[in-house]
């Protein structure tokens, strides 16, 4: 293979293209009817809190110092969003659209390099097709991997995901706990049935078409989690101090809802191919394998994606299996590559 240089103009769109999650309350009782099923709002509260952080060395060697800053009240505002107290069930439901056409970039100022590209991915397509990466978004939607923090101390987590052809529908329902989030070992019919909808969307250039809905029963009045807010500039958001929430939640037209991008991360957690996985667990796809909630790229030594990405386009020196899946997996994630 002829070398080449990476195009400075480089970008895919992402093939998971899901929406954003919305959050529902009901009752396990009545997972099977949809008019059953209440949009969660969010509330606000104005709390009395206690001053908990770290303090310096000045202040804790001294007694009355200590008991100043301490009885100083911790006025905060915050969003919160809970089930009623007639509701003992969170309903999570969201769309994805699986895109194919892998091979060509959305923008390429490069026509030597696009067909090197081009060639290598669908080299890559036709020898190992993308059963691997299907089985691993296929596990991430069954185990529920996207409700994040909603999923915690569950009862019962069941998840139903309908397949919407011309041809009818086809539904697929999983239990959340028979999958674990450690690993990709579980198989059932239904799971493969399910990847290999999502494999079909990524081969070829017919999108799939998938509805996701979540059932998590955490009891009457439970607490639930929607997307928080990032406040950028909170002085210029709102010039009145105290009245400033230190939380703000995410909603869609007053109901609490999950971001697609926090959906997305999750569905994308397949990378287990890095040092350290053995311990950690599955990360998502990323190009440096980055984790900002702990602070750690986890491919920060030559096997970041650019390294491997560039030796196997420009140098013609495919990486390992494993490596493989992971570079694909970031192409289907999207992003701008150019040099």
């Amino acid at each position: 293979m002829a070398a080449v240089k990476t195009a400075s103009v480089l970008a895919f769109e992402r093939k998971l293209a899901n929406s954003d999650g919305l959050l529902l309350a009901g009752n396990w009782s009545d997972i099977d009817s949809n008019s059953k099923w209440q949009p969660i709002a969010l509330q606000e509260k104005a709390v009395r809190g206690t001053i908990s952080n770290r303090q310096k060395n000045a202040v804790l060697n001294d007694p009355a110092k200590l008991d100043q800053e301490v009885n100083k009240a911790n006025l905060q505002k915050v969003d919160t969003a809970a089930l009623p107290f007639d509701c003992d069930t969170l309903k999570v439901v969201f769309s994805l659209r699986v895109l194919g056409d892998l091979a060509t970039p959305s923008a390429c100022n490069s026509p030597d390099y696009q067909e090197v590209l081009s060639n290598t991915i669908k080299s890559y397509i036709s020898e190992q097709s993308f059963a691997t990466l299907a089985h691993r978004y296929a596990s991430n939607l069954a185990n529920g991997r996207f409700l994040w923090r909603n999923r915690v101390g569950a009862e019962d987590i069941k998840v139903r995901i309908t397949q919407v052809t011309k041809e009818g529908e086809t539904a697929w329902t999983f239990d959340g706990y028979d999958l674990s989030l450690r690993d990709f070992d579980y198989q059932s019919n239904d799971l493969k049935a399910l990847a290999s909808a999502i494999e079909q969307g990524l081969a070829s250039d017919q999108f799939t078409y998938l509805k996701v809905e979540a059932f998590v029963k955490l009891g009457e009045g439970q607490e639930v989690f929607p997307s928080q807010e990032l406040v950028l500039d909170p002085e210029k958001d709102n010039s009145k101090n105290q009245n400033r929430k230190s939380k703000v939640l995410y909603d869609i037209d007053g109901t609490a809802a999950l971001h697609s991008q926090k959906i997305g991360n999750a569905i994308r957690t397949v990378d287990t191919w890095y040092q350290g996985a053995d311990e950690v667990g599955p990360i998502s796809a990323e190009p440096f394998g980055s984790v900002t909630s702990r602070g750690k790229a986890y491919r920060s030594n030559k096997d970041d994606f650019y390294t491997l990405f560039d030796k196997w386009m420009e140098k013609g020196q495919a990486p390992a299996l494993d490596q493989q899946h992971y570079v694909i997996a970031n192409l289907i994630r999207g992003g701008v590559f150019g040099k």
